[in-house]
């Protein structure tokens, strides 16, 4: 097989699409490693666990030459020994091995693509690459799409059930809401991207775990700590990377089925066309409807909220083979929730004072445009322009009190985001560098009202108090520098200063450290600041299923944290096979944060920044260990320890909601060519503080006393699922929550929903108990 060395500038413009995204791509010294990616021939599908090695001129000296294997994408990096032939083998089980042609100057990039060997009639993975990634300098876990089938899956709430860096659990007990937790913060703090292109942020944030549906994720990449300045300002405990399929790379067809004993089903369907060598495009559609009246618990509210959701997006791929790649996209979503009492039927006269609701309905439009170009004859040199809108819509109605009727939070968003990068290096391939600038809009516009007016209030007060309004103009820019020496020292350090509209100038400088102290064992440092406006009514959504009161302090300022850290990634071989062990710790210190306080006054919601001299904090230890002890048995085992704090009042006291202890355990099974598979993963979770109302005022506390903090019980939760594969066809069926396990009581007073001590914001455990489901996937490659 001859030189791939044309195809090169349209994967190097790939790369520039990831926006700083963890990749292969970073500058090398002279003679720079060759790197590249190796893929089925005829589908493009990633080749992970790829092995790949110098072809020696005498056999004597063959060991000494460096080899690797690709990563999870099927991307490599492999160094250029000086007395090396210039010619790679790469081989995979299943496939023709072949020998590649290396340009003996610069640092290439290479595509491989391998044919399947005719003795074989199925391909078996005998080895999969980690989900640690060995190559990049933050701290990286893929969730292959692979893993994404270890579970329902059926959106990306159910895509964290058998990861341990991040944490899902249940806003409320009436929206049916999901979140995120990393390392120990909300996800707002994080930041989520699609393609990574910053996405469900905003006034997005309450819902938007279920926006995205599981069988459209290629991958999910998870980063501990502030990442790159490329992506933005406001990652502060890490981002969280959702790649979409690829028009080009993805299933023809994919249809999948879902159903479960409350009576919810999903269903999705993937198309894929390539129209010619250049064009391609895929339509991504999914619809979830859950219409039964389920209350397992018996306190007169449905367990999961009635709704209805319909979400399209269609991308567009231009690959021109001469450097120039774009990619454009449309995104729609319908979606109505209703939740509440059984008796609750919101088109009854005063339906809100009769029975106790919730209505929310979202209208969510998105649109987006990627392009680069990279210059033929320098591949490491490279420009493009990203580009996305949201236009997001929202009416929700709570009841709130027999007296003063519901209470609404309605809200509108419109945001334009772009950013040009430029990519390219300094002397040699050793110092690589990427600059660029950024513009982001953000127009919001939010009410919240729930009749209630005071005595001393005017109307313009009461118009100031109920309507939000804020427009945002940030125009900023951006430099990276990258140093990597080809053996064991990569450092990344960047910069980046943003003027907004409001606030003025914000500096947000980030540094990266990855130290490879031999071939598996792995240092990382990373260092950085990250600052956000927050959304205080959208970021605490889930406690207006509750009857606190919202108090909003005026004029609040950005928030601002500085987030270090460092890990140990250690590959070793245990019974013969590939082990991973990963050891963290990351402490992120709040400057500024907007506080939302239910101790001191348990009746309200209390929100502000913190006060002078007051602190918050989160930190985070984490291990984790991936072993395979027999043939197709995987098992992953995992520890975490959270220190989250913040000042509430005049004490320092823990967030509600947060556990200090978390346990994880997942054990997956496959049989010879896949058509078995099992898995069982166990969740344990520790104590973790909680902010009650309380029942007549018996957990409230004294004027000029300390809060009360009152504690959960421990509990773990067991999920399994077993599935079985055909020629094309996947059956599949599972238990979450196998010991039934449930909370004993997830809304406080609700017998008196209209009462002043009403609560359904402090959920902790499972609210409906088991739950069963079976489903069916059909693809066509």
């Amino acid at each position: 097989m001859k030189s791939l060395r044309g195809l090169s500038p349209l994967l190097t413009s790939g790369l520039l699409l990831a926006l700083g995204a963890p990749s292969a791509a970073w500058a090398q010294a002279v003679p720079g490693p060759v790197r590249g990616e190796v893929t089925e021939q005829t589908t493009a599908a990633p080749l992970p666990g790829a092995l790949l090695r110098w072809l020696a001129d005498a056999p004597t000296t063959a060991d000494s030459f460096p080899t690797t294997t690709a990563d999870a994408a099927g991307h490599f990096v492999l160094a250029r020994p000086a007395r090396a032939a210039g010619r790679l083998v790469v081989q995979v089980l299943g496939y023709r091995p072949d020998t590649v042609a290396v340009p003996a100057a610069g640092s290439p990039y290479l595509r491989v693509g391998l044919r399947p060997g005719l003795e074989l009639g199925e391909v078996t993975v005998t080895t999969r690459a980690p989900a640690y990634s060995a190559i990049t300098p933050t701290n990286t876990q893929v969730i292959s799409a692979r893993d994404l089938t270890k579970s329902a899956c059926c959106n990306l709430a159910e895509s964290f059930e058998t990861n341990a860096a991040v944490e899902v659990t249940t806003s409320d007990a009436v929206s049916g809401a999901k979140q995120i937790q990393l390392l120990g913060l909300d996800g707002a703090y994080s930041l989520l991207t699609v393609d990574n292109q910053p996405a469900l942020r905003g006034l997005a944030a309450p819902y938007r775990l279920g926006y995205l549906a599981g069988p459209w994720i290629e991958n999910i990449e998870i980063i501990k700590g502030t990442g790159s300045v490329v992506n933005g300002y406001e990652a502060i405990s890490g981002q969280i990377n959702i790649k979409l399929k690829e028009p080009e790379k993805t299933d023809q067809l994919l249809f999948n089925a879902y159903a479960n004993d409350l009576g919810k089903f999903d269903v999705n369907l993937n198309s894929s066309v390539r129209l010619n060598p250049k064009w391609s495009t895929v339509l991504l559609l999914h619809t979830d409807h859950l219409g039964r009246r389920v209350d397992r618990n018996g306190d007169g509210f449905l367990d999961l909220p009635l709704a209805t959701q319909f979400n399209a997006v269609n991308k567009w791929k231009y690959l021109s083979g001469h450097g120039l790649v774009t990619e454009v996209g449309l995104g729609a979503l319908h979606e109505d929730r209703q939740g509440g009492q059984l008796s609750f039927r919101p088109d009854a006269p005063d339906a809100y004072r009769q029975a106790y609701g919730t209505t929310n309905t979202t209208r969510r439009y998105t649109a987006f445009t990627k392009t680069s170009y990279t210059w033929p004859t320098r591949p490491f040199q490279s420009l493009g322009l990203l580009m996305n809108g949201t236009s997001h819509d929202f009416n929700s109605t709570y009841s709130f009190s027999e007296v003063t009727g519901a209470r609404r939070y309605d809200g509108t968003q419109r945001t334009g985001q772009a950013t040009l990068l430029f990519q390219s290096i300094i002397g040699s391939t050793t110092h690589g560098y990427r600059a660029g600038l950024s513009f982001l809009y953000d127009d919001y516009r939010e009410f919240l009202g729930t009749g209630q007016t005071y005595g001393t209030e005017t109307p313009d007060d009461t118009y100031a108090r109920e309507h939000r309004s804020r427009r945002e103009l940030v125009p900023g820019a951006f430099a990276e520098y990258t140093y990597q020496n080809s053996r064991n020292l990569t450092i990344v350090a960047g910069l980046r200063a943003d003027r907004h509209n409001l606030y003025g100038w914000q500096v947000t400088p980030r540094f990266n450290l990855k130290y490879d102290a031999t071939q598996n064992s792995i240092f990382r440092l990373s260092a950085g600041r990250g600052w956000r406006m927050a959304n205080p009514i959208a970021d605490n959504a889930y406690l207006l299923a509750s009857a606190r009161t919202f108090v909003i302090g005026n004029a609040l300022r950005p928030e601002t944290a500085w987030n270090l850290g460092g890990s140990f990634t250690q590959y070793f071989e245990l019974w013969g096979r590939q082990a991973t062990f990963v050891a963290d710790y990351y402490d992120t210190m709040f400057g500024n944060q907007v506080v939302a306080d239910m101790y001191t006054a348990p009746q309200f919601v209390l929100i502000n920044n913190l006060g002078p001299g007051n602190r918050s904090f989160a930190r985070s230890v984490q291990a984790e260990l991936q072993v395979e002890p027999v043939k197709g048995f995987q098992v992953k085992g995992a520890y975490k320890y959270l220190d989250v704090r913040t000042t509430y009042g005049n004490e320092l006291l823990p967030k509600p909601l947060t556990p200090s202890h978390r346990a994880f355990l997942n054990l997956g099974y496959a049989s010879a060519f896949d058509k078995w598979r099992a898995d069982f993963t166990v969740q344990w979770f520790g104590q973790r503080p909680l902010a009650y109302l309380g029942n007549d005022g018996a957990h409230q506390h004294a004027a000029g006393q300390n809060p009360a903090v009152y504690y959960a019980p421990r509990y773990a939760a067991l999920n399994t699922q077993i599935t079985r594969a055909f020629k094309r066809l996947e059956v599949y069926a599972g238990v979450e929550n196998l010991t039934n396990y449930r909370q004993p009581n997830p809304i406080e007073s609700a017998a008196f929903p209209f009462s002043p001590t009403f609560d359904a914001a402090m959920v902790w455990g499972p609210v409906y108990g088991r739950l069963t489901y079976v489903g069916l996937r059909y693809r066509v490659e």
